[in-house]
């Protein structure tokens, strides 16, 4: 079975501007590795990382919100199966716990609340029988914010495994799922 990664990133990012243009490597270095990769779906960095898959004929989960986002038509063109998630609380779970692990690229609040679900998912792992999924920050602001966020909370030091790019991710990602 194929494994399905989320990678979260923001949607203000467009064609052409570096953010989306890492999407697009992402999203191709997943299918290219032969991950399914999962994202929220809509425009951004998640139509860049879809863009990126379908471009070598990966497959694309687009977790969607209508109710939350009724101005949005619905998936990005190059998501093949569409989710609908009746709640952005409901988004994000499916998000993280439908998939085998999470990839954080650039993003703005959204995006950072994906990643803490992920990090605390992680975290909690280890107080029951659920395997610990691997998450993965890629550059800044991640650089900064989650070994903030470890001293701050005191929480178990390298849950999130911060990478500088994409290359690295995918590089950790695999070394992580076997």
């Amino acid at each position: 079975m194929t494994a399905t990664v989320a990678v979260f990133g923001a949607s203000g990012s467009h064609p052409g501007d570096a953010h989306y243009e890492e999407g697009i490597r992402c999203g191709r270095s997943l299918a290219e590795a032969g991950y399914t990769v999962a994202t929220g779906g809509y425009y951004g960095t998640m139509e860049a990382v879809s863009l990126g898959a379908r471009s070598v004929g990966g497959s694309v989960v687009g977790v969607t919100a209508p109710a939350v986002f009724p101005q949005r038509p619905g998936a990005n063109e190059h998501v093949t199966d569409e989710w609908a998630a009746g709640s952005l609380v409901d988004r994000i779970g499916m998000l993280v716990e439908r998939t085998d692990a999470s990839i954080a690229l650039w993003g703005s609040l959204g995006t950072a609340t994906e990643l803490l679900v992920a990090w605390n998912l992680a975290f909690v792992a280890s107080f029951s029988a659920i395997e610990r999924k691997p998450v993965i920050a890629v550059g800044e602001p991640w650089r900064r914010l989650v070994p903030l966020l470890e001293e701050e909370l005191s929480t178990t030091m390298g849950l999130v495994h911060m990478v500088p790019d994409v290359p690295a991710a995918v590089s950790a990602l695999r070394e992580a799922l076997g």
